[in-house]
């Protein structure tokens, strides 16, 4: 196994923290809300036998720092801009999970240019219902009274049903890490995501390498509305098991769909 490096550099005097392993084309793997770079750790040994695979931890996730009371998803998709200057690279293929493939489609649309293949991983290019938003406006309320319990309760939701016992391990190391972010890092991400924008046309004019990957038990993310999207935008649509942490769900998967795309 290749070592992997992890590296720290100031953005606006805030600490970012990624990670790089392999040789290659890159590619750069963007985490979801309430996780960090270590999300990808099962996946990295086997996409990095023949690409430079790079990690990031988002501003007040991980071992990142808090920029502002707002994290939009052109501000963070700025810091993966940043990284990738630091690192000299030019373009890279982006694989995105939820909230990561928002930053994903942020970054393409800010930098065109520099994305080889856009890969949505339990994520969408619509922006947020209005329901959507009232739940993200409930779910500051719940922070701001019990962060730690809001924590626990949001990560056990982003799994199927049918996965809660044979995941218990991972849903509580899940849990154990985000306690450790920032609160007000959490809040930031949240309202970043509620007042992000619609970006199905940015995904529909990309005219390279396009994938979305949806599972059928996604509580996040309905299949069907995925479904619909995605054929619109003209992207070849992957629907498998499980719920909306496919890494973890179905990581075999995974890691043959994004050897095979890579």
């Amino acid at each position: 196994m290749v070592a992997i490096i992890a590296m720290i550099y100031n953005y606006k005097n805030i600490p970012i923290y990624y990670k790089t392993v392999g040789k290659g084309s890159a590619i750069v793997l963007l985490h979801g809300f309430l996780e960090s770079s270590n999300m990808w750790e099962s996946l990295i040994p086997h996409l990095a036998k023949n690409n430079l695979i790079i990690t990031i931890d988002f501003p007040g996730h991980g071992k990142s720092g808090v920029i502002s009371e707002i994290h939009t998803m052109e501000l963070m998709a700025e810091v993966v801009d940043r990284t990738l200057q630091h690192l000299q690279i030019s373009s890279a293929a982006f694989v995105g999970h939820s909230m990561g493939g928002y930053v994903a489609l942020a970054f393409a649309e800010l930098f065109p240019e520099k994305v080889e293949k856009i890969i949505l991983l339990n994520s969408t290019p619509a922006a947020d219902s209005d329901d959507r938003k009232e739940n993200r406006d409930r779910a500051l309320k719940i922070i701001d009274q019990n962060p730690q319990a809001y924590i626990s309760m949001a990560i056990r939701n982003l799994f199927a049903e049918s996965s809660f016992e044979k995941f218990t391990s991972e849903i509580k190391s899940l849990i154990m890490e985000a306690h450790s972010f920032p609160t007000e890092g959490i809040k930031a991400a949240i309202k970043g995501m509620r007042e992000r924008k619609d970006r199905t046309k940015v995904l529909k004019d990309f005219n390279k390498g396009k994938y979305m990957i949806i599972a059928k038990e996604d509580p996040i993310l309905p299949i069907s509305d995925a479904k619909k999207l995605g054929e619109f935008c003209g992207v070849s649509v992957k629907i498998i098991e499980g719920g909306h942490m496919s890494m973890i769900e179905n990581h075999d998967f995974i890691v043959k769909y994004l050897r095979f795309i890579g």
